[in-house]
Formats: structure tokens, sequence, C-alpha cells
């Protein structure tokens, strides 16, 4: 029933808190003032110059005989009122040195509300004291004193009342709308943006909420169906071409290898090995099988361990530095490819790569370091784009399409990671990579 009454737009839902707010005030605000008011107790500014003016009129038309006894009868119900001169408004000050500055600032925010104001105004102090003074005639003024020190007024009262409810319940209701409304779908669809994975078909995005959220998933569903068959049309387009290319790359190496032996042959064997390479890594890249593999509980000290004992059977010197067993939830397949990509830079491009791991109570952090040329650091956050080859970054022959590391950056992201390189010392790479705890689990 509730939800038949809300409107399911941004818009009209703030129309709602507006009135809804506006009703609260009017009611609230008027049991806060009556409350105050009565256990308060505070000096109703505005009637005692009402009632003083009513004096001062008395005054004015009695004789000196009579305005003794008006003035008798006055303090006798408890007003400490005097006729003084006229001349005495000139002594009157706005402000007192005995004043509390609260109550100063208590009168400028909540001034009373009546058009016509005393002799002196709405403030008026006569040797430090607060007074009242009307005008009786052209000589003299009535003037009432004695007020009590108090900082708030029966106008504070009433109009801070209604201030104070306003200022509130608009807060609370905006706060409370932006959470919900607006705040916590946003963040939802933050999260859901972050943990997307392209491979997936399904909408990620879910669909509720306000019309204007609403619309808002739908669109990224949307978007992101459209780049996912653009990614997969690409990938099948790439795919058929390095498949077509392989075919007569066959038959070239065939028709090289019954050439006669010599440089010419020697020279067209290469470069057909280097373009079959170049296919192959392409193709690899294509494959992509990290994208959809799933997390799973897996040993990744073992899988460090793994890689680094594949390098040192073949003859390369690259060792593991960190605890024998840590358990975490990670794509067991994607990480080990991920560190031997960085191995394979680091043994073509040095003669040592050593892979440590450690663990932070924020996650974990593998670092690759090796001794090669390293990389110009103006270079460092270009060498993740996919394609991108450095030909003088390093001192060795660099054969590829530059596709390791961008491999390698996206098997990090995929595990919402961060991926940094830095300057080996003394010479190097070292290329740090960190997984963050709320992918990976605790260890066992």
């Amino acid at each position: 029933m509730l939800r038949r009454v809300i409107p399911t737009t941004i818009r009209g839902q703030i129309t709602v808190i507006i009135i809804a707010a506006l009703l609260i005030v009017i009611v609230a605000g008027r049991a806060l003032e009556r409350w105050s008011k009565s256990d308060l107790r505070a000096p109703d500014i505005e009637s005692i110059s009402e009632s003083l003016a009513m004096i001062a009129g008395q005054l004015r038309y009695a004789s000196p005989a009579e305005r003794e006894l008006i003035l008798a009868y006055s303090r006798r119900a408890g007003w400490n009122v005097a006729l003084e001169p006229i001349a005495i408004s000139q002594r009157f000050t706005g402000s007192s040195n005995l004043e509390n500055p609260l109550g100063r600032l208590v009168d400028w925010l909540f001034p009373p509300d009546d058009v016509r104001p005393p002799v002196g105004g709405w403030r008026t102090f006569l040797n430090g004291e607060r007074v009242v003074a009307w005008e009786v005639d052209d000589h003299t003024l009535v003037v009432l004193s004695g007020f009590p020190n108090a900082i708030l007024t029966s106008s504070s009262l009433s109009q801070g009342s209604y201030y104070i409810v306003a200022v509130i319940v608009l807060i609370a209701f905006f706060f409370v709308f932006a959470i919900r409304a607006i705040t916590e779908p946003i963040q939802r669809i933050a999260e859901a943006a972050n943990d997307s994975d392209i491979a997936n078909s399904s909408h990620i995005f879910e669909e509720r909420g306000s019309i204007e959220i609403i619309a808002l998933s739908r669109a990224l569903n949307g978007m992101r169906s459209r780049i996912r068959v653009m990614v997969e049309s690409r990938t099948r387009m790439l795919r058929g071409i390095g498949h077509d290319l392989r075919t007569p790359l066959t038959r070239l190496r065939l028709r090289a290898e019954r050439m006669e032996e010599g440089a010419e042959r020697d020279g067209l064997l290469s470069d057909i090995v280097r373009i079959d390479t170049l296919l192959a890594e392409s193709l690899h890249y294509l494959r992509d099988e990290y994208a959809v593999e799933p997390f799973e509980r897996t040993d990744l000290a073992s899988i460090l361990q793994t890689v680094c004992d594949e390098f040192s059977d073949v003859g390369f010197d690259v060792r593991y530095s960190g605890p024998d067993r840590i358990i975490a939830t990670c794509k067991p397949l994607a990480i080990m490819r991920a560190i031997t990509n960085l191995c394979d830079n680091g043994v073509k491009f040095g003669t040592s790569v050593e892979v440590r791991l450690t663990r932070s109570e924020a996650g974990y952090d593998i670092i690759v370091s090796d001794d090669g040329p390293g990389i110009d650091p103006l270079l460092q956050t270009r060498v993740f784009e996919p394609f991108f080859k450095i030909d003088d970054a390093r001192q060795k022959e660099n054969v590829g399409f530059g596709l390791g590391l961008s491999i390698v950056a996206d098997i990090v992201h995929s595990h919402r990671g961060t991926i940094e390189l830095s300057q080996n010392r003394p010479k190097g790479l070292k290329i740090a990579i960190f997984l963050p705890v709320s992918r990976l689990s605790a260890e066992r």
C-alpha cells in the first residue's frame, strides 16, 4: 500500500518529502512552542511593550496627581515603571557589556514581530540594564525596567521552535532519502561495475529503485551487452584471420624447407617462424581463458613455487621467496599465467628473477624483480597497453606483439588488484602485484 502512495520518480519523492516536512513542521513546531512557553516562562517583550503603551496612553491624559496614582498601582502590580524626561533617551544604547552574547545573537535572529517598536527600539539599554520606553508627551517618557537576564524571549521561542523543527525534519528526511534513493543505488551500481565480467552474458546491474535509477541500470546493461557483442565480433574476426593465415604460412614453410641450404633459405625460415610465433601469441591472447575461469580456493604459494621450479628445471635462475603455504580464493590458472609471463620477461631480458610473496592485513603482495635493463619511467604506464612494444628500453631483441604485460594487467584487474612498475636496485625492473583480501580468503 505504501509503495502505491510513494511516487516512483526522484522528483515525485522530493515533492512528497517537502510536503510531509511542512506538515510536520506546522504540527510539531506549534507543540514545541506551547511547551517551551509554558515551561521556560521566557519574557514576552511584545506583550510587555503593548501593556506599557497602554499605561503611557493613560498617563498622557492624566493630571500630575493621577499620574502618581497610576504609577503606584502599576508598581503594586509588579511593574517597575518610572516617568523620565524625554532627554534620557539620548543615553539609550543598543547593547550592554553585561548582556550575554548568546542572548544578543538570539535577539538578532528572532526579533519581535510588532511593526511599531518602542522608543529606542526593541533592544534598548540604560546604564547597562534592558528597558522598554514609550513616549507619554513631548517632554516625558515612561520607562519599564527590571527585566530578568534571560537569553530566550517569547519571540525567540515562537520563531525558534519552527526553525528548529524545520532544520531537524528536513535534514533527517533528506538524509534518509539521499541514502536510500540515491547513494545506495549508485554504490550498488558501482560495485556491480567493479565486479562485472565481460564474459558473463547476464545483466549485472539490478534494475530496481526509482525510475531514474532503473533507467540508468537498464542503460548500463544495454551498453554492456553492446560492448560484449562488439568484443566477441572482433575476437571471432581476429581468430578467423589468424587461423586463415596459418594455412598459407605452413605451405611457405614446406616450400622453404625444400630449398637448397643457404642464407636465403635460413632467412626465409626465420621470418616464417617469427610470423608463426606472433600469430600464436595473438591467438593465445584472444582465447582469454582467465576471463571466464571461476574463483576457487587454492594454495597461492604453491602456484608461485611451481612457476619458479618450471623455469629452474630448464636452466634459468628463477627463485621463490615467501611462505610455503597460503590458501586463497583466486583464479589459479590465471595467476599462474600472469607470473609465468612476468618470469618469462625477466629471463628474456635479464639473468636472474626473484618472485617474492608477502602477506598483509589488506591482502597479498607478489613482487617479481629481475636484473635486466629496466624500463624508462616515462614508459612504465604504457607497457600495459595491448600491442605496445618497447624497442630500446631493453638491451636484447624484443620479439612479440607486446601482449605479455597486458595479459598480466587484465588478470590482476579481474582480481580487483593493482599492478605497479618500478626500478630495481641496483638495476633491473620490479613489478609489484597487490591482490586485496576481499577477493582472497584467509589462511587456514
